[in-house]
């Protein structure tokens, strides 16, 4: 008698177990019994479990908990083509959530990464439709905000199927392919070279102009200076001369002796110099005579 009440215990806790799920914060759970998703007899409309505890069928129904927040959808970049046939690499983003679980369920099997796939692809055909209709410049330019709501009308429209509702859409990133982008760089460098070396010609042909014209100054200035310096030494020269002049006038015997005076001390200034001189010679007069007549 008690190991039947034991296992008539275990059984009714199992029972319960079976019976129970919890539902968390924002989560959201349908119920599948035989392979349907459970309905609300009286509307028709798919029964929903918000959070909290919740009652099932054992062993008849299974739970699938679905995540009820808002998703980001950030794959990688696709390669889009505008109007001009210009080929740009767009970076973008879609926020999505589910707005109807069974159809999200049925769609997709309450698997996220194939619901992000088929929503990415619907969202990418929205987006290549609004390229296709503009150019770069009316898409760089101020157009972004409408094309990103016209391409999320559109995929909101193909999205429904899905049982997901596109809260937003938006372009991160706009990029011209590296091929592109590598060509245009090239140009870019080119003129900017270009450009460079016309500024280096017209700098070197001013510096060139600037130092012709300083040497050009330097020169009238050194001969300017060197006139002035030779008028000089002449005024002074004559003056000079004028000044030995008066001076031999007034004294001609007393001149003669100090000239005589400083050739004397300049000759015998060294020890070192050899004079050959005849000892009767002119320039030993006032040596020779003691009274210097």
């Amino acid at each position: 008698m008690k190991n039947l009440l034991i296992a008539v215990f275990v059984l009714l806790v199992l029972l319960a177990s079976g019976s129970l799920f919890a539902v968390k914060e924002g989560e959201r759970a349908i119920v599948i019994q035989f392979g349907k998703v459970q309905r609300d007899d009286a509307t028709g409309d798919t029964k929903v479990f918000e959070p909290g505890l919740h009652f099932k069928l054992p062993f008849i129904d299974s739970v699938r908990v679905l995540d009820a927040r808002i998703q980001t959808l950030d794959g990688s970049p696709d390669r889009f083509v505008t109007s001009e046939k210009k080929d740009l690499i767009v970076d973008s983003y879609v926020k999505w959530r589910i707005d109807d679980f069974a159809r999200y369920y049925l769609s997709t099997g309450g698997n996220k990464l194939q619901a992000e796939a088929l929503l990415k692809q619907k969202v990418n055909n929205g987006l290549r439709s609004e390229f296709g209709t503009r150019t770069i410049a009316q898409i760089v330019s101020g157009e972004r905000s409408a094309l990103m709501n016209q391409a999320m009308e559109q995929a909101s429209t193909s999205s429904d199927e899905l049982g997901i509702e596109i809260v937003d859409v938006r372009v991160k990133q706009i990029n011209l392919p590296t091929e592109v982008s590598n060509s245009i760089f090239q140009r870019m460098r080119a003129e900017r070279a270009a450009v460079a070396r016309e500024h280096r010609s017209e700098g070197q042909e001013q510096a060139e102009v600037i130092k012709a014209n300083i040497d050009a100054k330097v020169t009238v200035m050194l001969a300017d200076a060197e006139r002035n310096a030779r008028q000089l030494r002449g005024e002074g020269d004559a003056i000079a001369a004028q000044i030995y002049a008066e001076a031999y006038s007034k004294n001609a015997d007393f001149y003669s002796f100090l000239r005589s005076m400083d050739a004397y001390r300049k000759s015998f200034n060294s020890k070192q110099d050899v004079m050959v001189i005849a000892p009767d010679s002119d320039f030993f007069k006032y040596m020779n005579q003691s009274k210097g007549n």
